[in-house]
């Protein structure tokens, strides 16, 4: 069994009459030797720390070693003032949170990496909270959210040294907004929708991390990536449709990715990166951790 394609993984859900989540078990019970309880446990056990990452990030106070993260998603918790709604915000809250958790070196689920860390649990976090999505579908929208991981990662990439931060928030993004149409009812057709819809609204986003460091502007795109999922995955919903479809979407975000320039695939040469006071900032961060002297513990 292998999933080459959104076009076979649908077909082959069809053939067999099984939602697409089905095939994913079916991988990783036939692909990685495990048994169905096994996967089921690892899921289980996944959602925890994603749960409690976000908890984590709205819980304690959050500022990195080098400052550039300081308790975005306290404050978005907090606020007041809503552009759309407390829930739009909360969203936001939940992603940034867990990002700032990784950031500040906590533990978190790399989904598809850790610069990406906050998107799925803020989604999955929104959803128990705020639609009572029940922990099994939960775990099946995780299943179809790795089985979208997948073919991603064989049709384009999902590293932003390969392909950008498109290949790592837009990703994370598409896994996302697949488990949003799931859980709330989406058909299989409108699940591939919300895929090819969210990468579509992502591609060419660069990686640009200021002073190489997974912070800044990563925390910030967890919370923007979160909005984009979330509106695909209600523009598939109402039946909207990508027009292209989602296997060609995916093709073109791998095209992109090639040929995007290496100062703009997380070596901190460009974008927001190279910026004047985005270099200020990574000289005085090194320097400082250059004045920093290791001394070997007595015995």
């Amino acid at each position: 069994m292998r999933l080459e394609s959104f076009a076979s993984w649908k077909a082959l859900a069809e053939e067999r009459g099984v939602p697409l989540w089905r095939i994913v078990l079916d991988y990783e019970i036939h692909q990685k030797g495990r048994t169905e309880q096994e996967v089921w446990s690892r899921l289980a056990q996944v959602y925890a720390v994603m749960r409690d990452a976000v908890e984590t990030g709205l819980r304690e106070p959050r500022q990195t070693f080098s400052g550039l993260v300081r308790d975005t998603g306290k404050k978005l918790l907090s606020s007041s003032i809503y552009v759309i709604s407390p829930e739009f915000s909360l969203l936001i809250a939940y992603a940034t949170a867990a990002k700032e958790t990784n950031a500040c070196m906590g533990r978190v689920v790399a989904a598809p990496t850790a610069g990406a860390s906050g998107i799925l649990p803020g989604i999955y976090t929104f959803l128990a909270k705020h639609h009572k999505t029940q922990e099994k579908t939960i775990y099946e929208a995780m299943l179809i959210g790795a089985g979208v991981a997948l073919i991603i990662e064989k049709k384009a990439s999902i590293a932003g040294a390969v392909g950008g931060c498109q290949a790592e928030t837009g990703t994370a993004a598409a896994m996302g907004a697949a488990g949003i149409t799931y859980a709330l009812g989406g058909n299989a057709d409108q699940i591939l929708e919300s895929v090819a819809l969210t990468i579509m609204n992502m591609l060419g986003l660069i990686c640009d991390p200021v002073a190489g460091l997974v912070e800044l502007p990563c925390v910030k795109r967890n919370g923007s990536a979160v909005v984009i999922a979330a509106a695909a995955a209600q523009m598939a919903l109402a039946g909207d449709t990508a027009v292209i479809p989602v296997d060609e979407v995916v093709a073109a975000m791998g095209e992109v990715g090639a040929i995007m320039d290496s100062r703009f695939k997380e070596t901190a040469l460009g974008g927001i990166a190279a910026t004047p006071t985005a270099q200020a900032i990574a000289r005085r961060i090194w320097s400082d951790t250059a004045s920093i002297r290791y001394e070997e513990p007595p015995l």
